[in-house]
């Protein structure tokens, strides 16, 4: 099971997220083009559809762009939460899905905490 997680900038909120360049061999193949769409299930089963995209030239760094804004505004996501990606293979069929899991932060008097799930998350 490959995962990543971050905590989020004010360049994740407001336009794109950046992602670990280890994550992308987790990823679907890119054949030889520059981005790839996959769905990642939220903690409530809900679908998301992701693009992500690499530069043509340079440093690849790769970003999820499209469907990111929809899933921050739906979960009203700010600079300071938490983001998780999974990817998940069933045993049986070999099938591969991806979860994304939000988690809220939490603050006492001002100091970070720890942070909060929305809901639990498991590759079921």
């Amino acid at each position: 099971m490959a995962s990543f997680s971050k905590i989020l900038s004010k360049t994740d909120v407001k336009k794109r997220l950046t992602v670990p360049i280890k994550f992308l061999k987790s990823l679907p193949s890119f054949d030889g083009g520059h981005a790839v769409k996959f769905e990642a299930r939220d903690e409530g089963g809900e679908a998301w559809a992701f693009q992500c995209s690499v530069r043509r030239r340079g440093h690849r760094k790769p970003v999820l762009t499209r469907g990111w804004k929809a899933f921050i505004n739906s979960k009203k996501l700010k600079t300071g939460d938490k983001v998780s990606f999974i990817k998940c293979k069933n045993r049986a069929t070999a099938k591969t899905s991806y979860r994304v899991l939000a988690e809220k932060e939490i603050k006492i008097f001002g100091a970070i905490i720890g942070y909060a799930p929305l809901y639990p998350i498991s590759c079921k």
